[in-house]
């Protein structure tokens, strides 16, 4: 099945209107060892509103827009656009907040599948950090199979401050990782936030220092570890599946 293309713009001009129109950038490509003119004031607006950048080759740059004529700057735009917590907030109304961060998730299969299990188990919203992670690129957006229209994904600065915002609001966070309580006997009642982390490094140390409990799956194969989106997807539903007999003993 072939691959739907991220969307790029790609020179000094389009990138800068860009930027001017507070439009949804995914990231900024700048040439490598390249800050003169515009670009320097690219680079200066980029960070000012948060979007990553990223420095490459010129062939990098060639390959991303398609053209040789990229003026040493490329932007990839977003497939949806982000929601802040209050829009978490207003998504569970009355409920228990039920959010699931994923802390450096950079493969945008696993994030998109992450964003689709965790909508169809009832979360309230997916909170991603702005670096070291996949955005609401269009392939995220095809492996989500359309959950980004649904479910709020929030992009912040500090995963740590954004979870101290939500411990505010009565959320405790549980960390799916090794040598914790057996997933299936953690009470998740409450308001629940589940933390993925990414295959190669898991939970950063700053967010597990965050979290309040350690949830952990038994490997009983040869293989020591599941695929981020499968192990997350396997937990939302035992916290799912909780949420779902709490409510049907208080009706």
């Amino acid at each position: 099945m072939e691959e739907k293309k991220e969307t790029v713009i790609a020179g000094r001009n389009p990138v800068l209107e860009a930027l001017r129109s507070e439009q949804e950038l995914e990231s900024v490509y700048i040439q490598q060892g390249d800050r003169k003119g515009s670009l320097g004031k690219i680079v200066a607006m980029a960070r000012q509103q948060g979007v990553p950048v990223k420095e490459v080759t010129g062939e990098k740059l060639q390959a991303l827009s398609g053209i040789s004529s990229h003026q040493g700057v490329a932007a990839v735009l977003s497939a949806g656009r982000y929601a802040t917590l209050e829009d978490v907030y207003a998504r569970a109304g009355e409920e228990p907040l039920f959010v699931v961060v994923a802390d450096e998730i950079e493969d945008p299969h696993n994030l998109g599948a992450i964003i689709r299990t965790a909508e169809a188990a009832g979360a309230h919203g997916v909170i991603i950090p702005k670096r070291h992670s996949a955005g609401l690129t269009a392939t995220v957006a095809k492996s989500a199979a359309g959950a980004v229209a649904w479910l709020p994904v929030v992009r912040v600065p500090n995963l740590p401050a954004a979870m101290e915002q939500l411990k505010e609001r009565g959320v405790w966070f549980y960390c799916a990782d090794m040598d914790g309580t057996h997933w299936c006997s953690a009470d998740y009642s409450g308001g629940v936030g589940l933390v993925i982390g990414s295959e190669g490094r898991g939970v950063s140390r700053l967010v597990r220092e965050k979290c309040d409990f350690v949830v952990s799956m038994p490997m009983l194969g040869k293989v020591n570890s599941l695929n981020a989106s499968v192990a997350g997807g396997i937990i939302l539903y035992e916290i799912a599946r909780q949420r779902m007999g709490l409510a049907a003993r208080n009706r």
